[in-house]
């Protein structure tokens, strides 16, 4: 039989610790292709490339393995991936990171690495995004491929019901300190932004986003919970942003005069 054929990608580029993570694990599961950003892509969102060519470059970075570099975004390494590298084959999991940070909550709106894994998933392709909450060059990845594994594994013997999308996100813990994984729902979260002003060598005022991340409903159904009590979580996501909750109290709108 055939091996099922995997996409990689990413949103921090070809080189970050968290693909080459990744990577070893999906080659033990299937036939890999990796597609990935030439540079850091880091919060672009669902963001497409429309005013410039794209480019793909073929590179020797895994061992026996096609790896395209991508000058666009983590979606436009996916759709790439889809319409001109396996155009005419079919995928069977697309796999996305394993992202240097935490994409719970609302992060995953902003997540390049959660966008390309949706963007698989917009075309029917069973998908999933890693993130591991460890911003470090040097992060162990020993729990993280632990836990990646399994949840590939599961996702290439089963079908997801009702979404072709899970966000999963593993806290920053040996594996034997993890307690296993707890299937969540998105926590509501915010952020309290703030711009640091200063200015450059030509006096021109430049402004730097920082700010803090607060959580309004950490309730123990949600991932910020399951992360911060030692669990993996994981959450069934998909692309309708629809409240469907306020449609029928909205529709007396259509009769207002």
């Amino acid at each position: 039989m055939s091996k099922p054929l995997i996409l990689v990608t990413n949103d921090d580029g070809m080189f970050a610790p968290g693909i080459k993570a990744l990577v070893e694990v999906a080659r033990a599961l299937g036939e890999v292709v990796i597609v990935a950003p030439d540079s850091p892509q880091s919060g672009q969102g669902h963001a497409i490339t429309l005013t410039q060519p794209l480019r793909l470059n073929k590179v020797s970075v895994f061992d026996g393995l096609d790896a395209y570099e991508c000058s666009g975004t983590p979606v436009d390494c996916v759709k790439l991936a889809q319409h001109i590298i396996l155009k005419n084959r079919k995928i069977d999991l697309c796999v996305s990171g394993i992202n240097h940070g935490s994409n719970a909550s609302i992060n995953i709106i902003y997540s390049g690495t959660m966008s390309a894994a949706m963007e698989a998933s917009l075309e029917g392709i069973q998908s999933i995004g890693f993130s591991y909450l460890d911003f470090s060059f040097e992060a162990d990845f020993t729990a993280a491929k632990y836990y990646t594994h399994r949840i590939i594994s599961y996702a290439l013997n089963n079908r997801f019901e009702n979404c072709n999308l899970l966000n999963v996100n593993i806290p920053k813990l040996k594996k034997e300190d993890i307690k296993g994984i707890k299937i969540c729902r998105q926590a509501e979260g915010t952020w309290a932004e703030e711009f640091v002003e200063a200015k450059d060598p030509q006096g021109r005022p430049y402004y730097w986003m920082t700010g803090s991340f607060s959580v309004e409903n950490d309730s123990q159904t949600t991932d910020i919970w399951a992360l911060k009590n030692g669990y993996v979580s994981v959450v069934p996501s998909m692309h309708d942003l629809t409240a469907h909750a306020a449609i029928d109290p909205l529709k007396a709108l259509e009769k207002y005069d």
